[in-house]
């Protein structure tokens, strides 16, 4: 099992939106465009913050025709499946069954 870089998860995850974003796609992949329409902001902001979820190790991208859709990385998926939705990095601990909707 991969180890997550405390540092990096917790720039990536410290942003209400980005949390959102990670409990949308638990349980599938999204475009920007559904995910900007799901939680009512911009795709220009979506797009970033995808990005920093992205350089964190966190998600993963698949080109489909023009769109890209995004899913969780791999291994942060499986991480939260062993752990029942739950990110441990030493320091803290993200639940991802307690956020709001």
């Amino acid at each position: 099992m991969k180890k997550f870089d405390c540092i990096h998860a917790l720039k990536a995850l410290g942003e209400e939106n980005r949390m959102r974003m990670v409990r949308m796609l638990l349980k599938k992949e999204r475009s920007v465009n559904e995910i900007a329409e799901s939680l009512d902001i911009t795709q220009y902001n979506v797009s970033k913050h995808l990005r920093v979820l992205r350089e964190a190790g966190l998600l993963q991208t698949e080109k489909q025709g023009q769109q890209r859709l995004y899913s969780l990385a791999e291994d942060f998926r499986s991480h939260l499946s062993d752990h029942n939705n739950v990110l441990d990095l030493g320091c803290c601990t993200f639940d991802f069954n307690k956020l709001p909707k």
